[in-house]
């Protein structure tokens, strides 16, 4: 396990003083490690959404298991076809999904065949029931009618329409990769392999409390100087989402005997703790303090806006998270730095949320030399375009602007003022916030 200082020296222009969101990054990323795969646990499927696979998932069986039909019509061999005449056939049978069909079918005959049943050996290529001419005779002799059906010359090719066996997942093959998260759709992929657990990274656990003594817990009469907690709830629904286990802490006052309780019991039960507050210049240093006696931590001034308070460490083999006390610097720096490396302590192998471009709506001042995250709405244009303003107020106490705005406006360390009409990078907030 690298030290602070080791990590600092191996990173090029290191300045606490003055650090560039990117340099915070790659910081972050020597100093977080994932899970012990020993920890890991097998969970029935119906427990399973959300959560990181500890190993990869191999299929033990194709997907789909025989070549099949992709669409209610009739199977034929697509050998048959010319692209300048139509093609005759006479019916058969009927195939229905569940069973294999018994007979055989030959030259000039075909097959009815329903969506998912197998396709006999011999037929590879299958027409839709409403792009086929059909004609029944009755036959006297036998009191029987004789189907037959027409398909037409140049709509099909060999092969149209029909599903090979293990085209969706190979008998051997990795459905899913460690590290994956298990979305809706990766627990039916489980599901269609005839899989009833998998195995997963146990929940991490991460203990949050605030700081501070003009904090108000919810149910506390008002007072003078006073606020209510509101990052205790912020932080509690980010970690949620990432489906983490929290361990609410509630707030701490600016007393030393009890922030050294608080970040004793926090290193004990959790592998990460989060706070807000105490650290920023200026402040009662009781927290600053207590994160030096007790552990390997580094403050930080980030070039950066909101957010520029920042302390990262280790308490014993907890990573400790310091944010600052104003609520949309709180959400911001957890979705900036926070985020990314938690994601990484629970395995999960998922790459940042693709920025989106989007027209600024409005011109927008920014000096190069820091990194600004600006509150603002995208919007569909008329011309199908993504275009986005800014919420207003963008002062880091508005946390209602965070409800307001449905993503950030990110404006890059060596970018500056923005046009309107210029296009931004914008982190949205679906699924996230």
């Amino acid at each position: 396990m690298k030290s602070l200082a080791d990590i600092a020296a191996a990173l090029q222009g290191y300045d606490p003083q003055a650090l560039s969101v990117s340099q915070v990054g790659e910081f972050l990323a020597q100093l977080t490690q994932p899970l012990p795969t020993h920890e890991a646990q097998d969970v029935p499927l119906f427990e399973a959404l959300g959560r990181v696979l500890a190993q990869d998932v191999i299929s033990p069986i194709h997907v789909p298991p025989h070549n099949n039909s992709a669409m209610d019509g009739y199977a034929f061999d697509g050998s048959q076809l010319s692209p300048a005449q139509a093609l005759h056939l006479r019916v058969v049978g009927t195939a229905l999904a569940g069973k294999a069909w018994p007979g055989r079918v030959q030259a000039g005959e075909c097959l009815k065949i329903m969506t998912g049943a197998i396709l006999p050996e011999g037929l590879d290529t299958v027409a839709p029931l409403e792009l086929c001419q059909i004609q029944t005779e009755a036959d006297t002799a036998t009191a029987t009618a004789n189907t037959t059906i027409t398909v037409p010359a140049g709509v099909f090719q060999r092969g149209d329409n029909r599903r090979l066996q293990g085209e969706d997942l190979m008998q051997g093959h990795a459905a899913l990769t460690a590290g994956a998260h298990l979305t809706p759709a990766a627990l039916g992929l489980v599901a269609s392999l005839g899989q009833a657990t998998v195995r997963v990274h146990r929940r991490l656990r991460v203990a949050y409390f605030s700081t501070g003594d003009e904090i108000l817990s919810l149910g506390q009469a008002p007072r003078e100087g006073a606020v209510y907690d509101s990052n205790r709830f912020t932080v509690f629904g980010l970690l949620t989402r990432m489906g983490c286990e929290v361990l609410d802490m509630g707030v701490v006052r600016d007393d030393p005997v009890l922030l050294e309780s608080a970040f004793c019991q926090a290193a004990a039960k959790a592998d990460a703790i989060i706070t807000s507050g105490g650290v920023s210049v200026g402040e009662a240093d009781f927290t600053k303090a207590m994160m030096k006696k007790l552990g390997d931590v580094a403050f930080w001034k980030i070039a950066m806006r909101p957010g520029r308070p920042m302390a990262v460490g280790r308490l014993g083999t907890s990573v400790l998270f310091g944010l600052p006390g104003n609520p949309v610097a709180v959400m911001v720096t957890f979705l900036a730095f926070v985020r990314p490396a938690l994601l990484r302590m629970m395995g999960s192998t998922a790459s940042a949320p693709p920025l989106l471009r989007a027209k600024s709506q409005e011109a927008l001042r920014k000096k190069p030399g820091r990194t600004e995250y600006q509150r603002g709405t995208v919007s569909t244009a008329a011309d199908g375009s993504l275009q986005v303003r800014t919420t207003g107020n963008q002062g880091s106490g508005v946390l209602s602007s965070m409800v307001q705005g449905n993503g950030l406006i990110v404006l890059h360390h060596s970018q500056g003022n923005v046009a309107i009409g210029d296009e931004v990078d914008v982190m949205v907030f679906e699924g996230v916030v």
